[in-house]
């Protein structure tokens, strides 16, 4: 008994030491980045131990929800209070519920015409239509870059001869 008991105060004496030195590294990392005004990555990778994003509720549907969790170091998982369950009056329930099923009934459109190979024929007509406005949104944000010095061609770079190493 004597030893049982023994056991079981030295394992809590050590998840106590544990803690305490968890909570002084925490307190540590709270008072080195106080009162700071931009968020660098280096802070990011201090204080967040890692990130989950799940699938898509529903694939082939443009509004559609996915789950990012987020854990912190020393914390574990947060959620902050906006994103917690919300009381819904009933009117925002059946409005709610109305959404849902439209994005079912579209889901389930989608879903048959995937099977039955018309999803496909669609893309096809629709990225020939979207492929020349795709192109001059891309030109436009390559100008746009290079006016800023943020990219360049290779062709526009100077020429040089490649140097051979000195043995």
């Amino acid at each position: 008994m004597k030893e049982a008991n023994s056991i079981i105060s030295k394992e809590s004496v050590l998840q106590s030491a544990k803690l305490f030195h968890y909570l002084a590294k925490f307190i540590a990392l709270i008072d080195k980045y106080q009162g700071f005004d931009t968020m660098t990555n280096t802070m990011l990778n201090e204080f967040v131990d890692k990130i989950l994003v799940h699938e898509r509720d529903r694939k082939g549907c443009q509004d559609t929800t996915q789950t990012v969790e987020i854990y912190f170091n020393f914390v574990g998982r947060y959620i902050p209070p906006s994103f917690r369950e919300a009381e819904l009056t009933p009117e925002e329930q059946e409005a709610f519920r109305r959404r849902e099923e439209r994005r079912d009934k579209l889901h389930q459109a989608y879903l048959r015409r995937k099977a039955s190979g018309k999803q496909q024929e669609y893309d096809r007509r629709y990225s020939i239509k979207r492929k020349p406005v795709m192109d001059a949104k891309r030109a436009a944000l390559r100008a746009e870059d290079m006016e800023r010095g943020i990219f360049t061609t290779a062709a526009s770079l100077p020429r040089q001869e490649p140097k051979r190493a000195v043995m």
